[in-house]
């Protein structure tokens, strides 16, 4: 009998060994920060000169941003928000789901609120590419302009490859994440502490006053600049994300022993380089390197970001489909690309949807400084909402007080609508790129769930009652054929229509007839103990239940080697699956709006089929039509 959580035997490796891994998976995306955070903040069309008490100020912003938003939110509070061990927006949403009640007025704004959180995750897995790996293969431009022409061809040729790469999966490379990324992270360190050495007095930023000073003596100009600030924090939802993954302990172990210093000595000796040259700001991160290394430095920061994208890009899939079995939405194709690992998957749909929006970005903003114009409002957003689900449900799980729980969330909600509110602005600057994904993923998200739900309704509403169906049978019994058939359907209450046209055609039923229906709990992970539920229903009738975590993979043929039924073992050899394939049509008929039951119709018809979804053999599988009108 397999753990109820496929990574529990990860866990029991030691604490180094999970710390390394987690390194070169989970602070991809923060630790690239420094390739564009300080030439952005002090970008001079943002109007904040390169003075002493300027870059001082911006540097204590980012201190204390990465204390209090990185580690006091997410590793210290909100990675305690777990649900049996796994994080992440959709996490919150089903732990949000959990503890408030069903008819609270509550329930369904909050449960928008995370959808939005979750849609704008997909923005931000577009954006955090292009714009990482632009900023890496920028550093040629310091070489010699003449290779500024190809810093776009090469950017998207090494996108381009990472994107091809997925469908054979990244077990191969990912054994070197973590050794690249140590080695990333040690360079950081070492370049930030040669400059601090040189410029010991630039750790005065670390006094929080410098920060406060700035506010001060900027006003409007302050506060705008902590949307450039707001990038030195971009990948922190990753560390909760992917907790399930390695575990708090290695997460927190990585980052306060490993990453934090090496990120704060970079960004330290950056500053220390703009105090002592001013024109060091149009590139300080690579004006930090000596001459003969920028080459190299150039090579290790392109496969640093392409870790770093390759952690989104994995992360937009485990989001795709704990999304899908929530029921957000419609069945896609899923490959499994390793053996071992259940984490490592691939959804060719958003693989080529997402490579495609990478290039739209790249070909139209053209630099990172653009860029990062659209970068901040998506992360920020999801920040916010991150702040809200994780207080709702501290005070449902761990029944804080409320003045506890208010003075809390007021806290981490002030700074992260200030982030927000200072990258706002740039919506129309780029910003409404990763709002506009957000929109869209949103949209089709709550479209899919309304009309799932609707179409439930129609049905149940069309369907005939099983109980009495069942004593008509019992009274008027059809003739009964050998072998066992399996009937999917979503209401346990009615007849479902395969079964009826199947009898109306055939005119049989088989010797054993089980009424399937699979349910998705609000938890990441089923064990084998609680995967099914059997109820006799008389007359060698089944009521069959089974049961998936929503990061579980169903496998309906597996699930069903655990019934035994008349004391002998389920065969597959001689059970028939039917099925009802609905044709949908849209309608006046009140429910939703006309164009929204034709997107829902539209999705249904390109979803992935339940056969292939289940892992039901096509040959053990016979399709009975149905048309139902939304």
């Amino acid at each position: 009998m397999q753990p109820a959580n496929p990574n529990e035997a990860v866990h029991k490796q030691s604490l180094a060994a999970l710390s390394i891994a987690a390194i070169g998976v989970v602070y991809g995306d923060i630790g690239t920060s420094p390739l564009y955070t300080l030439k952005e903040v002090f970008n001079p069309a943002h109007g904040i000169s390169t003075s002493h008490e300027n870059v001082l100020g911006i540097l204590s912003l980012i201190f204390w941003a990465l204390l209090i938003v990185v580690s006091l939110k997410y590793v210290v509070f909100i990675m305690r928000a777990d649900n049996k061990g796994e994080g992440g927006i959709m996490a919150l949403i089903a732990l949000m789901q959990r503890v408030i009640a069903t008819d609270s007025k509550m329930r369904w704004p909050l449960l928008v609120l995370g959808l939005f959180g979750g849609a704008l995750f997909f923005g931000d897995g577009i954006i955090t590419p292009a714009i990482s790996v632009l900023s890496a293969v920028e550093g040629l431009e310091m070489a010699t302009p003449a290779f500024k022409p190809y810093v776009i061809p090469i950017a998207l040729g090494v996108l381009g490859a990472l994107f091809l790469i997925q469908r054979k999966g990244t077990a191969t490379v990912g054994i070197l994440f973590g050794p690249i990324m140590i080695g990333w992270f040690l360079t950081l360190a070492a370049l930030g502490l040669s400059k601090i050495i040189e410029y010991p007095a630039v750790l005065q930023a670390l006094n929080p006053w410098y920060g406060a000073s700035f506010f001060i003596e900027h006003k409007m100009h302050g506060f705008l600049a902590l949307g450039a600030v707001v990038l030195a924090l971009t990948g922190a939802e990753a560390l909760y994300a992917d907790m399930g993954h390695f575990g708090k302990h290695p997460i927190r172990a990585a980052w306060f022993l490993f990453v934090l210093p090496a990120l704060l000595l970079n960004y330290f000796g950056q500053g220390a380089l703009l105090i002592q040259d001013p024109s060091a700001a149009a590139n300080p991160f690579y004006n930090m390197a000596p001459d003969w290394a920028l080459y190299p430095m150039v090579g290790l920061a392109t496969m640093a970001t392409v870790i770093a994208s390759q952690a989104v890009i994995s992360g937009v899939f485990s989001v795709t489909r704990q999304a899908t079995q929530l029921g957000f939405m419609p069945r896609m194709d899923i490959v499994h690309t390793s053996a071992r690992e259940i984490g490592q998957i691939y959804v060719p749909v958003m693989n080529w949807a997402m490579l495609l929006g990478i290039v739209a970005l790249i070909l139209g903003f053209k630099n990172s400084s653009n860029l990062a114009s659209a970068y901040g409002i998506a992360v920020t957003g999801t920040m916010a909402i991150d702040t809200i689900l994780a207080f709702v449900v501290v005070r449902g799980l761990w029944k804080w007080g409320w003045p506890a729980t208010l003075a809390g969330m007021l806290f981490f909600l002030t700074i992260d609508l200030a982030f927000f509110s200072a990258n706002a602005v740039k919506i129309l600057q780029g910003g409404w790129f990763p709002l506009a994904i957000g929109v869209l993923v949103f949209t089709l998200m709550t479209t899919w769930k309304r009309g799932r739900e609707i179409l439930a309704q129609r049905q149940a509403a069309n369907s005939i009652a099983l109980l009495p169906f069942l004593r008509g049978i019992n009274d008027h019994p059809p003739i009964r054929v050998p072998g066992t058939a399996v009937f999917l359907t979503t209401n346990l209450d009615g007849v479902p229509h395969a079964m009826l046209h199947n009898l109306v055609h055939n005119k049989v039923l088989h010797d054993t007839v089980i009424l399937l229906t699979v349910r998705i709990k609000d938890e990441p992970w089923v064990g084998d103990n609680e995967r099914i539920a059997t109820e006799s229903l008389g007359n060698d009738f089944y009521r069959v239940t089974i049961y998936y975590g929503f990061k579980d993979e169903p496998d309906i043929p597996l699930a069903l080697t655990l019934l035994k039924i008349k004391d002998s073992e389920f065969n597959m050899l001689e059970t028939s699956f039917f099925l009802s394939r609905e044709t949908l049509i849209a309608t006046k008929v009140p429910g939703m709006a006309l164009w929204r039951e034709k997107l829902f119709v539209s999705m249904a018809r390109n979803g992935s089929s339940a056969t292939a979804f289940f892992h039901i053999p096509t040959n053990r599988v016979i399709e009975l039509g149905t048309q139902v009108e939304l």
